[in-house]
């Protein structure tokens, strides 16, 4: 009889409105834990994973926690897969040598400290690309000690942009992925043809096949404003860019809803991470894990 595929667990840290959600949900894995601090990027996140992952909000007080801070790793339940987008915040100026409590009073100490409580068999982190030469390279230099000395972990890293995996922006961003077994093989995905322009994401001829990134500030600038990113010739008429536009740049449903205004779902979109391009990294993931579970 025909091995039963084990079903790998993920946790959710700053988790936005939910792409990593998303995309390890369309890949049959199951959230166990979320973290988000905002309250309106939680309210988002509820009214749309409440159906899908009930179980974290029939224990919202330990499941779908706020500040990610105040919570005892002990207290986070066991899982396969840690994965988020930290925000890039500057370390003190100890150099290499602390490693680990370097990295105090960042929101990275707190990924790094569940990580070495709970010894998840993978992580997948994501940040913007500029981590990598922030500080000269020292901060990136520390996390990489951090993960692969202090931790234990591989670690595999690759500047991955949207647009290599069908939508239509390019949002390069830095993806890290780590296994606990060093020896885990890891690839990251090969990119993919685009599956939707910028006419498919406004219904009307765009000129522009691949759109602006996505960005949280400096709305309705106007198609002529160097810093317009959000406003398009659609059919021959300038339109700028709400909600249902944003999602499908994002990969996100169409079904997907947002309880809040319509600055709050703008900016919770340009903070979110674009779906396709988590799902096939993580694809590639939870694959390692199953090549390894049949060993």
């Amino acid at each position: 009889m025909a091995k039963k595929q084990k079903k790998y667990t993920f946790i959710d840290l700053f988790a936005g409105i939910g792409g990593f959600h998303t995309a390890f949900h369309n890949l049959g894995a199951e959230c166990v834990f979320v973290s988000e601090w905002d309250d309106a990027a939680r309210k988002t996140y509820k009214a749309n994973y409440q159906k899908i992952s009930p179980k974290i909000f029939e224990d919202e007080k330990r499941l779908f926690v706020g500040d990610i801070t105040k919570v005892d790793a002990k207290d986070i339940p066991d899982f396969d897969i840690l994965t988020g987008g930290f925000p890039c915040q500057p370390f003190s100026q100890a150099g290499l040598k602390k490693g680990f409590n370097e990295t105090r009073g960042t929101l990275f100490f707190d990924v790094a400290r569940i990580i070495k409580e709970k010894q998840p068999r993978a992580f997948f982190l994501e940040n913007v690309r500029g981590l990598l030469t922030h500080d000269n390279g020292k901060t990136f230099a520390t996390i990489k000690k951090v993960l692969t000395e202090d931790l234990g972990y591989s670690l595999h890293y690759k500047i991955i942009k949207a647009s290599d995996y069908g939508v239509p922006q390019h949002r390069p961003r830095l993806y890290m992925v780590g296994f606990k077994n060093k020896n885990t093989p890891y690839e990251f995905p090969e990119p993919v043809p685009l599956k939707m322009t910028m006419s498919d994401v406004w219904d009307g001829h765009v000129d522009k096949k691949i759109g602006f990134t996505l960005r949280v500030g400096g709305r309705h600038s106007g198609v002529n404003d160097r810093r317009n990113w959000d406003c398009y010739i659609v059919d021959g008429v300038e339109k700028c860019m709400g909600p249902k536009e944003g999602l499908r740049m994002q990969g996100f449903p169409d079904s997907f809803i947002f309880p809040v205004s319509e600055t709050q779902a703008m900016k919770q979109l340009g903070n979110s991470v674009a779906v396709p391009a988590i799902q096939a990294t993580a694809k590639n993931i939870i694959e390692a894990l199953q090549n390894e579970d049949l060993q």
